[in-house]
């Protein structure tokens, strides 16, 4: 019979997680971010101090940056692995609430343990408690409800023995994967408690499978044989499924072009002769007019973003959604095959055997030929703009990870950048600024022996750059190009196309009294980066290639156009953003027409 050891209620954590294992050997939570306060030093820090090197701890400057490279570095890892992240009571709390979306939203895993209130009460208000007048059991942590996949308040030590294994259960899930938050009471992470030790035996967590039902299965095959012109959509599904070699079989196999989901894109190269490349809002020409002349859609993995669906007005076919997740399985009126995405094209593909649809691939080779004119090194000296920009890094770097998260670059990615395998990386479930740059040191954490590009806006790195002082000091390299357009240059094009007057976006239009001259590149040399200024395209090559012998991030600034888009007019699609009825100008009465007319076009079945 096992015996019981005493710990306190942090050390029995920090312990516990040190033994949740993968099936290959690691530890699946891979070490704690943390910035302690009040709320968790005295316990929580203790703790992590005391378990040393068999959960590391690393220390950030922002608690949602440090959830940014968390969620990345799951990401990067495809589910299989997660970090944790600790902040204190109040706004070091708080502030994880925004990650907590983009992971929630993002289907990724990320461990949460703010500090929280006192359980006894005794010394009640504490330090940045908020108080609820109405509810006592309320502090600011149940912020977190809304925005996690399994929120725990621990307060007795003994919750950890059920709070702990339900965490890890969801975060290995394939189909409830998400964030979790385990409120630590600051006075129960000190408590002590006499623990079995039976409960810190390691154990292997193994990620299932779920096959398809047979009906469901039998059901998709007829709908599948039935189709003259199916299209596949490649969502994030079939990365987190490792399901890239299979779809690259069934593809060819059964000659069915692919259109890819911001999460989906890299599962397939873009050289994949059946990857029509983008779809949707910010598509390609190839991919939306095969989305369109489709009489199936078959989605895999994806939760049908309205990006993908051009704001439900791409698709006038049925939809057969293969997804692990039911609740996604059945969107939109489809089909549902509840299952594994790998297992059910494996299924899928034995049963159809030598089905082959003959898809046309010349649209194909003419948005290639596109791309390559749209990403041209400019001719002239007038400011390159972000396709041209894409078309530099992407010679520079052809094997490298594009990533990014906001703003008109992630659009211009999806539909420019031409993919390796797994050579893409973007946020854009949440598309929440302020990714980027602790995104990209928290993905080459994952995968040091890849290069990782990371894109990112002016406005964006306004928002959050302080994690280029962590990976300087933690030598993780990595490239930023810093694209500089003087403001918010995306939504302000999106504001003219609504109708609306240029207001409050780029700099020059917002109440200032003088236009801001901030040197991007004294700043981030000033946090230990080797920052330098690309006057031009080729000085933008030059500069990526050189940034491979640095064991620091290299951030590169050039200036680019605010008025150009990225140079593909002919492809994308309609996006629902309501424009006002009334008190416009001619031009917004204009854009409310044009609203409308699309509008009468939306499926609300597809």
């Amino acid at each position: 019979m096992s015996g019981t050891i005493r710990l306190t209620a942090a050390q029995a954590m920090v312990r516990w997680l040190s033994v949740q294992m993968t099936p290959e050997g690691e530890r699946f939570i891979d070490g704690v971010w943390a910035i302690f306060g009040h709320g968790n030093v005295a316990g929580l820090g203790e703790a992590l101090h005391g378990i040393g090197d068999a959960l590391p701890t690393w220390r950030g400057q922002n608690e949602q940056t440090m959830c940014h490279a968390a969620i990345a570095f799951a990401k990067g890892h495809g589910r299989r692995r997660a970090q944790a992240v600790t902040g204190s009571i109040g706004p070091g709390a708080t502030n994880m609430v925004t990650a907590a979306a983009l992971a929630h939203v993002n289907r990724l895993p990320l461990l949460l343990i703010p500090g929280d209130v006192f359980a006894n009460r005794r010394p009640d208000p504490v330090l940045q408690q908020v108080e609820d007048f109405g509810d006592g059991t309320v502090s600011a942590n149940d912020c977190f409800r809304p925005v996690v996949r399994y929120f725990d308040r621990i307060t007795r030590p003994e919750h950890l023995l059920t709070a702990l294994p339900r965490a890890m259960r969801v975060m290995t899930d394939p189909a409830e994967c998400g964030p979790v938050c385990l409120a630590f009471c600051q006075d129960v992470q000190a408590e002590g408690y006499d623990w079995p030790e039976a409960f810190f035996a390691p154990r292997v967590w193994t990620i299932r499978r779920p096959a398809p039902d047979a009906d469901e299965l039998a059901r998709a095959v007829d709908l599948i044989r039935g189709a003259k012109a199916p299209v596949l959509v490649c969502g994030g599904g079939v990365i987190h499924s490792d399901a890239g070699a299979v779809l690259d079989a069934f593809a060819r196999r059964h000659a069915i072009p692919v259109i890819e989901t911001q999460a989906g894109k890299s599962a397939l190269a873009q050289a994949h002769p059946m990857n029509f490349g983008a779809a949707g809002v910010d598509g390609s020409a190839a991919a939306n007019a095969a989305a369109a002349a489709a009489d199936l859609v078959i989605a895999v993995g994806t939760r049908l973003q309205d990006f993908t669906t051009g704001s439900r007005t791409l698709f006038d076919a049925p939809l057969l959604a293969i997804n692990v997740q039911p609740y996604d399985a059945v969107k939109h009126g489809a089909l549902s095959l509840v299952a594994d995405a790998r297992v059910a094209l494996v299924a899928l593909s034995a049963a159809l055997g030598d089905l082959r649809f003959g898809a046309d691939t010349a649209p194909r080779a003419v948005w290639l030929a596109a791309v390559d004119a749209h990403c041209a090194a400019p001719e002239g000296d007038g400011l390159p703009n972000d396709a041209q920009v894409i078309g530099a890094v992407q010679r520079a770097a052809p094997e490298g990870i594009a990533m990014c998260a906001a703003g008109t670059m992630p659009g211009a990615l999806k539909l420019l950048w031409q993919a390796s395998v797994d050579g893409y990386h973007m946020e854009y479930g949440y598309s929440c600024m302020g990714y980027e740059i602790a995104g990209a040191m928290g993905l080459k954490l994952a995968q040091p022996g890849r290069e990782v590009l990371c894109f990112v806006g002016d406005g964006s790195y306004m928002m959050a750059n302080s994690e280029l002082a962590t990976a300087v000091m933690r030598r993780v390299p990595f490239t930023v190009i810093l694209t500089d357009n003087r403001g918010y240059g995306c939504i302000n094009r999106l504001q003219q196309g609504c109708g609306g007057a240029a207001f409050n976006n780029m700099y020059v239009d917002c109440r200032i009294e003088a236009q801001p001259q901030i040197d991007f590149v004294a700043h981030a040399a000033s946090m230990g980066a080797h920052a330098v200024k690309a006057a031009d395209i080729p000085a933008l090559e030059a500069e990526i290639a050189a940034a491979r012998g640095r064991d620091i991030p290299t951030v590169i600034v050039i200036e680019t156009s605010a008025a150009d888009g990225p140079g593909f007019g002919e492809a994308g699609h309609w996006w629902d953003v309501a424009v006002p009825e009334t008190g416009g100008t001619e031009r917004m009465k204009e854009a409310h027409a044009r609203y409308l007319t699309m509008a009468a076009r939306q499926n609300v079945m597809n």
